[in-house]
């Protein structure tokens, strides 16, 4: 993966120094071109950053932290900087107890696997309306801190599907890249699961679990 991200790298550092005319001035068409190559550089970068982690994911090569983490706390605060479907006129709606709801994980990487499911979830959605976030507690043989995410009527057989063994997830959708094959590497090496909805729209909504910490 270093053959791929220092050849990268260069290259966005380069079209960073012509952006602040370190070579001399540019006219607003080049500055235009120019940010849009430094996006697609961003993006590229990304990718390669996610193949490394996926790799290392499969390899158990990666260390996963393990500390307590309050989940309804967490998705609560990363909904507020959530600005995607907006100008389509798709909300986020969040629903969590005011009560902790505790897992022990890796803060940093589950943050980031939160996030890309309420993307995806955004995304996809095809017309006004909302997606709904609700985090609660599964019992179960053993209890799970369960977060689904998707259209409101889906949610209910969604969590009712981490009971068992769960649906398959669909995670190559949504335009993330491999963004949600990582957060499913992630929340199962934190010894959870990611899943569809169940039935024939699984891209209704998804769901991921976590062991509760009690």
């Amino acid at each position: 993966m270093h053959e791929l991200r220092t050849p990268v790298t260069v290259v966005c550092g380069y079209i960073r120094m012509v952006l602040k005319e370190h070579g001399g001035p540019l006219t607003d068409k080049q500055k235009k071109m120019l940010q849009e190559a430094e996006r697609s550089c961003e993006r590229i970068s990304a990718l390669v950053a996610e193949m490394s982690d996926l790799g290392k994911l499969e390899s158990q090569e990666l260390a996963v932290a393990q500390h307590d983490v309050d989940l309804a706390a967490l998705v609560a605060e990363l909904a507020r900087d959530m600005h995607e479907g907006e100008d389509r006129g798709v909300r986020l709606d969040v629903r969590v107890p005011t009560r902790p709801i505790v897992v022990t994980g890796d803060r940093a990487r589950l943050s980031a696997a939160i996030t890309s499911l309420l993307h995806a979830a955004l995304r996809e959605r095809g017309e006004p309306g909302a997606i709904v976030a609700e985090c609660s507690v599964l019992e179960g043989t053993a209890p799970w801190a369960v977060l689904a995410v998707g259209e409101e009527h889906a949610l209910p057989s969604l969590v009712d599907a981490g009971l068992g063994t769960p649906p398959p997830f669909d995670e190559y959708r949504g335009g993330l890249g491999l963004a949600l094959p990582v957060a499913r590497r992630v929340v199962e090496a934190l010894g959870g699961a990611l899943w569809s909805a169940p039935g024939d729209r699984p891209r209704a909504g998804s769901a991921l679990r976590l062991p509760l910490r009690t």
